[in-house]
């Protein structure tokens, strides 16, 4: 009985010392959204827990905070400035990063909709370098005072 133990004991370790590396080399991916990297963070952390590891939520807190991707930067100064670590939750730092990550996705798709508005313009020939084609409709002939056409195309 000893003998089979101290071998369960022994792969129980392991995994544990296996698992302690997951959590430590865990960061967000570029283009994950924040519900999936907190799915990923727990399942890791759930996992120690099982084999016997002390975590925290202070903890799992500071480590998605400081794995987050650059975008989240100025949320995680305002989050670590704001107050006490250890006395906020898990799900209260989830709530709060996806408020923000919807905002990205909206101020993002307000963006790519005013990129496509600004570039479906007709561009003339003429003069420069691909500008936008030059309407003559407010240009006033100095020969005759009319509107259209410049006075070297003056009708009169």
């Amino acid at each position: 009985m000893k003998t089979k133990y101290e071998g369960n004991a022994r792969v129980k370790r392991s995994t544990l010392q296996a698992l302690r590396r997951d959590f430590e080399v865990l960061e967000m991916k570029i283009g994950e959204t924040i519900t999936n990297y907190f799915a990923r963070v727990m399942t890791v952390a759930n996992k120690m827990r099982v084999y016997g590891e002390i975590m925290t939520d202070v903890t799992i807190c500071e480590k998605i905070l400081r794995s987050l991707t650059d975008k989240f930067n100025y949320i995680v100064c305002s989050i670590e400035e704001s107050g006490n670590l250890d006395a906020i939750t898990i799900d209260e730092i989830q709530s709060s990063l996806t408020v923000h990550e919807i905002f990205f996705h909206r101020s993002n798709n307000v963006e790519q909709a005013l990129k496509v508005t600004t570039d479906d313009k007709t561009w003339g020939r003429g003069r420069g370098r691909g500008g936008p084609a030059f309407n003559k409709a407010a240009v006033e002939s100095y020969k005759c005072h009319n509107l259209g056409h410049f006075q070297y195309e003056c009708p009169k």
